[in-house]
């Protein structure tokens, strides 16, 4: 099974999160430990790949449902509310697919990638991507959410930036994985008909992944079925627009409740 990062009591009602590429389970602990573990459980794996879990091909969208399927199987979870970042969310999408989702929250999700622009990405990570500080590492990072406070920040450099062999410094994810993910998201979303369930979307208000049309068709699609909420920030809604996105995902999870 991947390796999960859990909080809140066994017995209740099961929040399932999933990170985006380059990332990893821990990310969504202020989100837990803050706001939602008092009254759920909440279970956060670090996806193949990435973190703590194997490294180990294959990296398809199949064999990432599979993984989560295996893991929420050992855990006792049958079915669950879905709470996906960027890859993660189009992840929830193909878990939605599968039936294994009874409600979606999508954190800026990256639901198609255009072909092109999959491949650009794809060719900008091929690189080695090291850094000789921590310092060298944040300056990286900070300008992708320019509004984080720095305390995230430094969360996630001492969970996530570890040493190589070599010395330098590597965040702890594979590299290959994350370019086949890539060409993964090039793939359309599953048939609409398959992801009709309660669905909650979290847009940053200058974000680069979720455009207008996106939106547009999720609204045609999901009807009645989706609320959309915009945030200040880019991408990392959680860090850029932590209180307002996690308002909204507590509002949209309290409705299911009662």
């Amino acid at each position: 099974m991947l390796h999960v990062h859990e909080w809140g009591d066994r017995d209740a009602p099961p929040v399932v999160c999933l990170h985006g590429v380059n990332a990893h389970g821990r990310r969504f602990r202020k989100l837990a430990e803050e706001r939602l573990a008092r009254r759920f459980r909440v279970l956060a794996p670090d996806l193949r790949g990435h973190g703590r879990s194997t490294w180990e091909p294959p990296w398809t969208l199949g064999r990432h449902v599979a993984d989560v399927r295996e893991t929420l199987d050992v855990c006792g979870v049958e079915r669950a509310t879905v709470v996906g970042h960027s890859f993660g969310g189009r992840l929830t999408l193909e878990l939605t697919a599968a039936g294994l989702v009874e409600r979606s929250v999508l954190l800026d999700p990256a639901v198609w990638v255009p072909p092109p622009v999959a491949l650009q990405r794809a060719e900008a990570l091929r690189a080695d991507h090291v850094f000789a500080t921590v310092d060298e590492a944040l300056a990286q990072r900070r300008p992708l959410s320019p509004l984080a406070p720095r305390e995230l920040l430094d969360e996630e450099l001492a969970e996530h930036l570890v040493p190589g062999e070599d010395g330098r410094l590597r965040f702890r994810y594979s590299q290959a994985a994350v370019i086949a993910a890539y060409g993964e998201l090039a793939q359309p979303p599953p048939d609409w008909s398959l992801l009709q369930v309660p669905t909650l979307l979290v847009v940053g208000a200058d974000t680069d992944v979720v455009p207008a049309a996106v939106v547009d068709a999720l609204r045609f699609e999901l009807g009645e079925l989706l609320e959309v909420v915009a945030v200040p920030g880019r991408h990392i809604v959680l860090w850029d627009a932590f209180e307002e996105t996690a308002d909204a995902i507590e509002r949209f999870l309290e409705d299911a409740r009662a």
